[in-house]
């Protein structure tokens, strides 16, 4: 195999081939070890904050990845504009093509990673397993998907190459086989320009487990202990921690033996994972090797008090790994804050994200400061938030507690259901699988805190002068006759709330048919109330909504321990908006039309529930499907048509009841 020299210069110069959190992170230790750094960015990332923090930045012309960040040959031309003498993929995008590696080489950069040879032999699951096979990793047995039976389910379809759970899906009666093969394929040539797939045994209620490796050119392979991934979304991770709780030694030590055997069966070099599905029995099946950093390694190098960024670039310069890796302490975990509604099947979200703040003691890894938009064309997440402490117990509280009390404004996202999550009791005590949400995700999403007591702070906020406001306009903020009293609406998450107050003559107002609530103080940003005997602060942050259908309706941002709310308010006269032909279909997020229901046109019987239309956004396919049974009047939206949010894709004509 083609190796790197034992011995090379040392490198003074890094472009990342990546954006976002992971370019930020990379930049972080590049600086760190005295390296100048170089980014590299789409048009839409031209002002990101990868771009701001490196020391020179290439634009590669143009939006979608395909045309930005996929393209080896923007990137090596990027790399020897800017002086740079080698390249990290980070992960995702070019990190595992063999042959963007030896392209790298051969422009005489040097390359953050594994060998090609390893990349390529672990690039398709299917010959991948072959290899582990060979070497006695022990593997889950395949499944023919044109000889599957019923004993055979349920199934579970991968794509044979990629990964981030593009082209997955369960299978769990044999008269949807057909159509979840044609699905998967058709996603996975979409994502991967491979449409290959396969089928194996689905375990129900398996755990996802994974094996961080580091091995240098000398011929030293560590195991950095045991992860956990199994709390995921759509086959992607979403909270994850080291090591994986409640494993045998025995087992822990035969993954970690896997895990080595696999990596010297590629003559690997450089950071990578391993990674197991083990069974309620406690039996594990090798799944993938992951030939690149892991979105997940904080938590590994929190345990192992370890910078695998900088070991990377140590590799690659030759440099030999001790024999044996020091020894783990302590416990850490991982949530990944997304700009999405899980309630609404973790629809993506886009916008100005006005505020991201968490507070101390715990790790944040981003790719956003305030002021900063999330767009369409990348993954929705935000950012990685890692808690590490003496034990798990210790650390998920930690973690639980700085993510409700984030102040996270101008878009949805899953931070409360991550706090659901760590607090909830199987995750508590380690009863861990990979169908945690499936069996909680209603249970984690309704019912949020009342905002009610938001909608008083809001009120109060906005009333409120501003402290270096002139002594006339102080005193005229409150009215110094008793008066009618003042009323004010908002809605929040679909709940309409009313407030009223009156002014006094000094000092904060008097609420009005509000029971047991007293205000304390009013300010434009900070509201203090007594509620049944209990000091309450609320954090007030107002912003206009510039986007969507509620465009130019102030937006208000109340963070309390009680939760955190984004309240609208409501005009006191009604503004007409246009109004929507009924059983109009419109793009709740923008979008690229990817799939058209075959046979779909102007005139079709459609029924309630039928996908018509596939969007994706954001690294995900979304369904579009008729809201009731009936005949399409018309369709707007065509194959690989770009649409905005709220633009008008179909239209079905409801049949009329006998």
């Amino acid at each position: 195999m083609t190796q790197q020299p034992l011995t090379q210069r040392p490198l003074t110069s890094l472009l990342v081939a990546n954006r976002g959190e992971i370019a930020v992170r990379i930049f972080r230790t590049a600086r760190a070890l005295g390296l100048a750094t170089v980014a590299v960015h789409s048009d839409p990332d031209a002002d990101a904050l990868h771009v701001r923090e490196a020391d020179a930045a290439v634009r590669l012309p143009g939006a979608a990845p395909a045309d930005t960040y996929l393209r080896g040959d923007l990137v090596i031309k990027a790399a020897l504009a800017a002086g740079a003498d080698a390249v990290h993929p980070g992960y995702g995008f070019l990190s595992e093509n063999a042959g963007f590696a030896r392209e790298v080489a051969a422009a005489g950069l040097v390359w953050i990673g594994p060998p090609p040879e390893a990349i390529e032999a672990m690039a398709s699951k299917t010959r991948a397993k072959e290899l582990m096979r060979a070497a006695g990793v022990p593997l889950l047995d395949p499944v023919d998907p044109a000889a599957a039976t019923a004993a055979d389910l349920p199934l579970l379809l991968k794509a044979a190459a990629g990964g981030g759970g593009r082209g997955m899906r369960v299978v769990r009666d044999l008269d949807s086989l057909k159509e979840s093969l044609d699905a998967a394929s058709a996603e996975a040539a979409s994502a991967f320009g491979d449409g290959e797939v396969f089928a194996e045994p689905y375990v129900e209620r398996g755990r996802h487990v994974e094996v961080q490796i580091l091995a240098d050119s000398h011929g030293t392979v560590w195991a950095l202990g045991t992860r956990d991934c199994s709390l995921q979304r759509r086959h992607q991770k979403v909270i994850e921690e080291a090591p994986a709780p409640a494993l045998p030694d025995s087992l822990r030590e035969n993954l970690h033996a896997a895990a080595v055997a696999a990596a010297r069966a590629v003559s690997y070099e450089g950071a990578g994972t391993v990674e197991f599905l083990v069974a309620a029995d406690g039996r594990p099946y090798f799944l993938e090797m992951n030939t690149r950093l892991q979105v997940e390694h904080p938590v590994t190098e929190a345990v192992f008090g370890l910078d695998l960024v900088a070991l990377q670039l140590r590799i690659a310069e030759g440099a030999a790994l001790p024999l044996t890796p020091p020894e783990p302490a302590g416990h850490a975990v991982e949530a990944r804050l997304y700009a999405e509604d899980p309630a609404q099947d973790w629809r993506p979200q886009t916008g100005v994200l006005h505020t991201l703040a968490v507070p101390g003691g715990v790790r944040v890894d981003t790719g956003f400061a305030d002021g900063d938009t999330v767009g369409v064309h990348y993954d929705p997440m935000l950012a990685k938030v890692v808690a590490h402490a003496p034990t798990r117990a210790e650390a998920v509280r930690a973690l639980a507690h700085a993510l409700a009390g984030a102040r996270i404004h101008g878009l949805t996202t899953n931070r409360e259901l991550l706090v659901r999550s760590l607090r909830h009791p199987e995750f508590a005590g380690a009863r861990l699988d990979t169908g945690f949400y499936e069996r909680h995700l209603g249970s984690l999403t309704e019912g949020g805190p009342d905002a009610g007591l938001a909608a008083l702070a809001a009120a109060l906020a906005d009333a409120a002068p501003a402290p270096d406001a002139p002594l006339a306009t102080r005193l005229g903020g409150w009215r110094n006759l008793r008066s009618q009293p003042q009323i004010r609406h908002y809605t929040a998450a679909g709940t309409a709330y009313e407030v009223r107050y009156r002014p006094t003559r000094s000092g904060p107002p008097e609420l009005v048919d509000h029971p047991g609530v007293r205000v304390l103080t009013a300010e434009p940003g900070l509201v203090t109330l007594e509620v049944e005997g209990v000091r309450r602060m609320f954090h007030v942050k107002r912003k206009s909504n510039i986007q969507g259908a509620g465009a130019g309706a102030p937006e208000i941002y109340v963070d309390s321990p009680l939760g955190a709310h984004t309240l609208t308010a409501v005009p006191r006269f009604a503004d007409p908006q246009d109004r929507t032909e009924p059983g109009s279909l419109l793009a709740p997020m923008p979008g690229t039309v990817v799939r058209v229901a075959e046979g779909l046109a102007p005139g079709a019987a459609v029924t309630a529930g039928q996908p018509l239309l596939w969007l994706e956004a954001m690294k995900m396919e979304h369904r579009i499907v008729s809201p009731a049974s009936g005949t399409l009047t018309a369709l707007h939206a065509t194959l690989g048509h770009q649409v905005e949010f709220g633009a008008l894709l179909a239209v079905v004509q409801e049949e009329t009841p006998a």
